[in-house]
């Protein structure tokens, strides 16, 4: 009689992760099953290569009432596709985002945030208070502080959008390359809830996705902060002072007749030179920036198939 009347659906990213799957699939169940009338599951499996599938369709035989669906990627598309795959198939008033299946945290966290949203957050996050990675902290560093966006970004477990936030955040982008950027950008209200570590949790890494997360932090730096425009700028600087120097000195060596004939005008010109080429690749880099933009806008998942397994 006391559970929420909102229908949420909650999404989840597998990859390889058979030997948890089946345990965080059962906890989530749970809590859902407590907690909410009606909700869904969407695992997204990004062609996992185990028995992850396998483990999944186990897991559905138990659930009795809640529809358990599996989106399956055509080949590995990474977390950020995947993702987008899932929540483009939910139907629920909010949707859960769960990028990875460990599950560090206690179990009434999940409807923690589901409540704190209640209070007028489209978008809360629940992080772990845990001591970040160096990688990750610079790459949040700089993100944050060349991005310039209403709300920082930091390292998330999972997280609650309503669906007025994902609506919102398709008329934005629809591919939506990196989607903490446009979360952070989209002029909702965001939050996030930090929770202390209940078990400690040796993570697998999977060496696509390690490299994918690479890649997805470069991308990001460039497509959504100035910092690739703004170092251009810094190393053209530093160019022209090179540049600079080395032009007095070729006067002072061309007036002291210290030289060959022709040797100061070519210096000259090259000194020059390099600070117009740097100049023109800062052009260039601002300007591919915007196009980029423009580009991702066009949507480029593929799945597979998506099957109904209750």
């Amino acid at each position: 009689m006391n559970k929420e009347k909102n229908f949420i659906s909650a999404v989840v990213y597998v990859r390889n992760d058979e030997k948890i799957i089946k345990k965080f699939a059962s906890k989530l169940d749970q809590i859902l099953a407590e907690k909410f009338l009606k909700y869904e599951i969407i695992f997204v499996n990004d062609e996992s290569t185990d028995k992850s599938l396998e483990e999944i369709k186990l897991f559905a035989d138990t659930v009795k009432n809640a529809t358990v669906s599996v989106v399956n990627m055509s080949y590995y598309q990474g977390l950020e596709l995947s993702m987008n795959a899932g929540v483009d198939l939910a139907i629920g008033d909010f949707v859960y985002e769960f990028d990875n299946v460990y599950m560090d945290y206690n179990l009434d966290l999940i409807f923690e945030i589901y409540k704190k949203s209640l209070e007028g957050y489209d978008i809360v996050n629940a992080s772990s208070k845990a001591k970040r990675k160096k990688s990750s902290s610079l790459f949040y560093k700089l993100f944050n502080r060349f991005a310039n966006y209403q709300y920082k970004i930091d390292t998330e477990t999972f997280r609650i959008v309503s669906r007025r936030a994902i609506n919102r955040m398709n008329a934005m982008n629809k591919t939506i390359p990196y989607r903490k950027a446009i979360q952070a950008n989209c002029g909702l209200k965001i939050t996030t809830i930090y929770y202390d570590i209940i078990n400690k949790i040796t993570k697998k890494v999977d060496k696509q996705l390690k490299k994918e997360r690479g890649k997805n932090a470069f991308d990001a730096l460039i497509l959504f902060t100035d910092v690739s425009y703004k170092a251009t700028i810094i190393l053209t600087m530093i160019m022209f002072l090179f540049s600079l120097f080395g032009s007095i000195y070729t006067l002072v060596v061309f007036f002291t007749k210290q030289t060959v004939e022709g040797w100061a005008s070519t210096m000259l010109f090259m000194s020059f030179g390099f600070t117009g080429v740097f100049l023109i690749y800062a052009i260039i880099i601002k300007y591919l920036s915007i196009i980029l933009n423009l580009i991702f806008k066009k949507a480029n998942y593929l799945i597979e198939s998506i099957d109904k397994l209750n």
